[in-house]
């Protein structure tokens, strides 16, 4: 199965090279959907200046290449320049035939494989995740999902926060009420009002803050007693995150966890080799490294604190040191690090020092996929009445409960009413976040995400689901639909037939786009634009009471539909129930 806009490009680049020269054979074809044909190349238009022609000439000279090229139907010159391309219905047909038959569906498995680490939803000991980290976890979960769907050995790493001076403030509390106490606390899923508790004793009491900073300390050096009490934080808030990762759907488990103490033996040892390298450096009593191109207002550069004057180590340390273990031991060639903006500076200034270290090297790479926040009405940071923040869980509850009103009337049993309510509901919440470029920010409407028309999770869901309500009443298997059961093949006649195959040959093309650029939304909109196609499909095109080869390849392009739909809402970690 062939990809139609790299079917037509390899087209284009063939006829460049014919017309222009073999050097031109590399050109960009500028391949993108247009609506006066199927797609239209803007490759002439970029060659004129290069070239020494007109681009009106230069597309002339392409179209009369492209004339009898099977794929092709018509190439037409319009404008100043642009080329028009409508493929063979023919062509169509056979490849969309080719793709039901695939079971990867067109997507192509990725040459080379790399060994990719996806950094994501940044998760902290004796912390309730809010509703801040919604994004970094399913924007890093789906970004997980489509690299390994391509092949790619990905390492999950939710970079536990299980380290620093906020554990020695934690532990000091905790001996403080008592050990007994801090476990009923933490058992109960306190861990909001544990911490504040703590956070209030470590600004308003100087003598509890200089005793927390000593135990921070001692944990770094292996204390038994802070260990064990360390240790009891970081079980309760394990079990904690199990069953909110279980619920949400996200492939987090204990396995990928990467947690902070993780990389406290290492960080000694990359201090000394960054000051043995002299990357590192004594700064008023603290080692510090000074990646070149960063400066504050002042104008001196901004460092990266390595060790503390008091010898304790804060996460600049632990982040040197995980993106070393990650690229030197690991032998990882990609990192992506699913965080919000507000770190961008100081990954990049991470990324120079590796840089500078020797660790990061070509071919391999680090990068900030950044995410934007999701807000409250005006975009207010999103905060209870209290002022507090929206903790995660209650966002999720939140969603289903309101999930349950929409849906309340479609089911008289509760407890499938309450089932598919789970799936909306978070499906909803998901696609919310999904559906949008992860750098941008946006408010939280609910009932925006619950609708059932529109760019929304429950409209995808309804479309697949609306899909398999036609096999059941076929009484057919739409699994079965690869020419085992349906005979014939896809022949589309009809142009909404046409439309909804043509769209369904970009499948492929959409996954590999967000492994490049890791950029779930990408997906979102061309499962989007497909479940549009086929709505347009099912009203035009009558598929039951059709007869004959066209019933048959009405049924085979439902199928293909549901195949893609539900391939690429699992892609990106989105529920979906078999009715709704």
């Amino acid at each position: 199965m062939i990809d139609p806009e790299a079917a037509l490009g390899a087209l284009v680049q063939q006829a460049l090279g014919a017309q222009l020269g073999a050097e031109f054979a590399a050109a960009d074809p500028l391949i993108r959907p247009s609506s006066f044909a199927d797609y239209q190349s803007n490759a002439a238009m970029s060659l004129g200046k290069r070239v020494g022609k007109p681009p009106r000439e230069i597309a002339e000279l392409v179209v009369a290449e492209l004339a009898g090229a099977p794929a092709v139907q018509t190439a037409e010159v319009s404008g100043p320049g642009f080329i028009n391309v409508t493929l063979r219905d023919d062509w169509i047909a056979g490849q969309a035939t080719a793709q039901l038959a695939e079971d990867r569906l067109g997507v192509p498995l990725a040459e080379p494989a790399q060994r990719v680490v996806v950094d994501y939803s940044g998760p902290n000991v004796a912390k309730e995740l809010h509703a801040g980290h919604l994004r970094a976890t399913v924007v890093g979960d789906a970004i997980v999902h489509v690299l390994e769907h391509l092949g790619h050995d990905v390492i999950r790493a939710a970079h536990l926060g299980d380290w620093g001076t906020q554990f020695g403030m934690l532990i000091e509390h905790a001996l403080d009420v008592g050990e007994q106490a801090t476990y009923e606390q933490l058992a109960a899923g306190e861990f909001t009002d544990f911490y504040q508790a703590a956070r209030a004793k470590f600004d308003g009491d100087r003598g509890f803050a200089d005793r927390s900073r000593q135990r921070v300390v001692q944990l770094q050096a292996g204390d038994p007693q802070a260990m064990r009490l360390w240790q009891m934080l970081v079980d309760d808030s394990m079990d904690y995150l199990r069953r909110l990762y279980a619920r949400l759907g996200v492939s987090l488990t204990d396995a990928d966890m990467a947690p902070e103490s993780f990389y406290n033996p290492m960080l000694a040892d990359v201090c000394a080799e960054l000051e043995e390298r002299g990357l590192a450096v004594i700064s008023e009593g603290a080692l510090c490294a000074f990646p070149r191109g960063f400066t504050g207002r002042d104008g001196n550069p901004l460092p990266l604190m390595l060790r503390k004057s008091d010898g304790g180590y804060g996460y600049d340390s632990t982040d040197a040191a995980a993106i070393r273990y990650r690229l030197r031991d690991l032998g990882v060639t990609r990192i992506i690090y699913v965080i919000g903006s507000e770190q961008h500076q100081h990954l990049e200034m991470v990324f120079e020092l590796a840089r500078e270290a020797g660790w990061l090297v070509s071919p391999a790479t680090a990068e900030h996929a950044v995410v934007g926040l999701m807000t409250g009405p005006g975009g207010q940071r999103l905060r209870t009445r209290s002022g507090e923040q929206v903790k995660l869980a209650g966002l999720i509850d939140e969603a289903v409960d309101r999930a349950e009103k929409v849906i309340a009337e479609r089911y008289d049993d509760p407890a499938q009413r309450t089932q598919i309510a789970e799936a909306v509901g978070i499906g909803a919440l998901k696609y919310g976040d999904l559906s949008l470029a992860r750098d941008s920010s946006y408010a939280l409407d609910f009932d925006r995400l619950l609708a059932l028309t529109g760019n929304t999770g429950p409209y995808l869901q309804y479309a697949a689901a609306r899909i398999r309500s036609i096999f059941q009443r076929a009484g057919l298997d739409p699994a079965s639909a690869g020419g085992r059961v349906l005979p014939g093949a896809v022949q589309p006649g009809e142009g909404a037939e046409r439309a909804l195959a043509l769209q369904l040959l970009g499948f492929g093309r959409a996954v590999t786009d967000v492994a490049a650029s890791a950029e779930p939304h990408k997906l979102a909109a061309f499962l989007f634009d497909t479940a549009s196609a086929f709505t347009t499909f099912y009203e035009q095109c009558p598929v039951l009471s059709a007869e004959g080869e066209v019933r048959a390849s009405r049924l085979a392009l439902c199928a293909l539909t549901l195949r893609v739909l539900e391939t690429g809402l699992r892609l990106l970690g989105i529920p979906v129930p078999e009715r709704m």
